[in-house]
């Protein structure tokens, strides 16, 4: 059964929804999932928006979600780590560098243009090559970091908005881009399946 652990911030808006979400969608096609999600900044415990439950109960989730800050364990446990934001994915390879392998954004996942893909590929090897020099108390390479400015100039932004604060119609734009994403998720996790 594959792991899949959802990141974004608080834990309460954007990554509980991708994880009700992505469950119920599994679900339907009959695809066995485990799915979890943390958040870089979250106090453990706290409900999810009153937004995103009732977006999750519009679709029929009604799972018991509450936040929960992201732990080495939480990483260690998934197969497979989505990201809500760019800035969460380095957030976490910070801390976690080991998780490059299988940690992306999930629009970035889902993603399926190759050059776009190598050049992802190479950045998250460069900040993780620069966090574990910073990490033994050395300096990250000079010419490592101007590559770094050259392909982030080129990459699409892989963010899902952030709803935090916002309407229930701020949420619902939030929803759709998940859902739009989780089904193209889905679609390629059947497809790796098949093969």
């Amino acid at each position: 059964m594959l792991h899949i652990l959802f990141v974004c911030t608080g834990n309460t808006c954007r990554s509980p929804m991708a994880e009700g979400l992505l469950r119920k969608y599994a679900k339907e096609r009959g695809m066995e999932l485990e799915v979890r999600s943390a958040g870089v900044s979250a106090i453990s415990g706290t409900s999810i928006s009153r937004h995103t439950a009732a977006i999750l109960r519009d679709e029929g989730v009604h799972d018991s979600i509450q936040s929960s800050q992201l732990t080495g364990q939480q990483v260690a446990w998934a197969d497979l780590v989505l990201t809500l934001t760019g800035s969460h994915k380095r957030h976490l390879l910070q801390f976690f560098p080991d998780a490059v392998a299988k940690t992306y954004t999930l629009k970035e996942y889902v993603h399926d243009e190759a050059e776009v893909a190598e050049d992802i590929q190479e950045l998250d090897s460069l900040y993780a090559e620069a966090e574990m020099s910073i990490a033994l108390g050395g300096e990250p390479d000079a010419a490592a970091l101007q590559r770094i400015i050259e392909i982030r100039q080129r990459i699409p932004s892989f963010d899902i908005s952030d709803p935090f604060g916002g309407t229930r119609d701020d949420y619902e734009l939030t929803a759709a881009e998940i859902r739009k994403a989780l089904y193209s998720l889905l679609d390629k996790l059947e497809s790796a399946r098949r093969l």
